[in-house]
């Protein structure tokens, strides 16, 4: 594929720092080697000569003084090795992307980011030119269009269901270019097609199989790129995961985004990307000019972890975590039906921990969320923060990730206090 077409000026302008090429070259080679290149401090004056770390089931796992030596100094842009080398083998095991091993530019790559939206950032940086027509998911996450906004592009809202993104739809806001445009550098047509397949933020809801393989050949018609941002991929509320856009992409046109803060740690921040070589290293190369790389510590304290579960004991962990929002969400249901059938509409998410609820009667939920809510002690985000215009939004969307059972009850009753009193009634 050429991927120039899809990269702007500012990214296919970066080239790779000579301290960040020395920095790898040395952390490479052998102990023999003698360097006075880089720039790295003396680690004899590093504070912490190791760390242990207590888990929740009772276990530890220790960072040696080696350990917090590596983890305390300098590292590659891309990652840790060792980390790196992991999550190659979990996304084989869960993806088995077609492209992995096949060297060029569309071999499949991993690198780890500051959190996947750090990723994201980067990447839509690499992507976007101001006017640019770009496919966007809506309702689409308010982070999401935070970076995407600023950037300029003209962005093209492609609607939503039950069931995600609709290809229909998609088909449709195509069909006013030809494929062959996607050959010609100078036409506007979109580049690229973002998502949240599964369990979809803000809506909850999860791409199809069937949609997803329609959706891809749509993306091969028309030479798009895939941005698939899955941090929720495994919150789903069925042990037969949904394949992903990356385990059918046999082109290198999917760029896919994990994250561990759904799953381990939040505040660690740490995601990590799989896409084409040829994108990724444009990422690499930004990292390269910001961050340099990902806190050390972060990066050791998550490979420990992982290292000491093993890949069964990692699929363990998240079936545990997804059985925790599963139940949560059923709770949030029959609230839902308890205190809102009538004055709300919504459907069932099918993944994530988020509830999408339409509210009848109400036109902008805007300031009945941001201004009336807090007065009643509950909050909610308003739907306006997930749309690409400013028009009125009769949505909300509610979280049930840290809400006990009693309070989910409690703020759906408070809600639709607000709604009636709202209404008249």
């Amino acid at each position: 594929m050429n991927y120039a077409r899809f990269l702007n000026k500012v990214s296919l302008a970066r080239r790779p720092s000579p301290t960040r090429v020395l920095t790898n070259i040395l952390l490479q080679s052998p102990p023999t080697m003698i360097s006075m290149a880089t720039g790295m401090p003396n680690a004899n004056f590093f504070p912490v000569l190791e760390g242990s770390f207590k888990l929740q089931d009772g276990t530890s796992i220790k960072l040696s003084g080696t350990d917090m030596r590596r983890a305390q100094q300098y590292s590659q842009s891309q990652g840790i090795p060792e980390l790196l080398d992991w999550l190659k083998m979990l996304q084989k095991n869960m993806h088995n992307p077609p492209l992995l091993d096949t060297p060029g530019d569309e071999q499949t790559k991993i690198i780890v980011t500051n959190g996947s939206q750090d990723g994201l950032s980067k990447l839509f940086d690499a992507l976007i030119t101001e006017q640019d027509h770009i496919l966007m998911e809506s309702p689409c996450y308010s982070g999401t269009m935070s970076m995407v906004k600023p950037l300029g592009p003209r962005i093209l809202d492609v609607k939503t269901d039950g069931n995600g993104l609709i290809p229909g739809h998609l088909k449709e806001i195509l069909s006013r270019w030809s494929p062959e445009d996607a050959k010609n550098p100078c036409s506007n047509i979109p580049k690229v097609l973002y998502t949240v397949p599964t369990g979809g933020n803000p809506t909850g809801c999860g791409l199809t199989f069937e949609r997803k393989k329609e959706i891809y050949n749509i993306a091969c018609k028309y030479n798009l790129l895939i941005i698939e941002d899955d941090p929720y991929y495994y919150i789903q509320y069925t042990k037969d995961y949904v394949p992903s856009f990356l385990s059918i992409d046999v082109e290198g046109r999917v760029v896919r985004f994990d994250s561990f803060s759904k799953l381990l740690s939040s505040g660690m921040r740490c995601g990590f990307v799989t896409g084409p070589a040829a994108i990724l290293d444009r990422i690499v190369l930004h990292l390269q000019t910001s961050v340099l790389h990902i806190s050390g510590l972060t990066q050791f304290v998550i490979l420990k972890i992982i290292e000491l579960w093993g890949l069964e004991g990692f699929k363990a962990h998240v079936l545990k975590v997804a059985e925790f929002y599963r139940q949560q969400r059923d709770v949030t249901i029959d609230a839902a039906e308890k205190s809102l059938k009538g004055i709300a509409e919504w459907n069932d998410p099918t993944g994530g921990m988020f509830l999408w609820l339409k509210l009848i009667g109400v036109k902008d939920s805007y300031k009945l969320i941001m201004e009336k809510a807090q007065e009643k002690d509950v909050l909610f985000v308003p739907g306006n923060a997930f749309m690409s215009t400013d028009n009125p939004c009769p949505y909300v969307r509610a979280a049930f990730s840290q809400c006990s059972s009693e309070d989910i009850y409690v703020a759906f009753e408070r809600l639709a206090a607000l709604v009636r009193e709202h209404r008249g009634y």
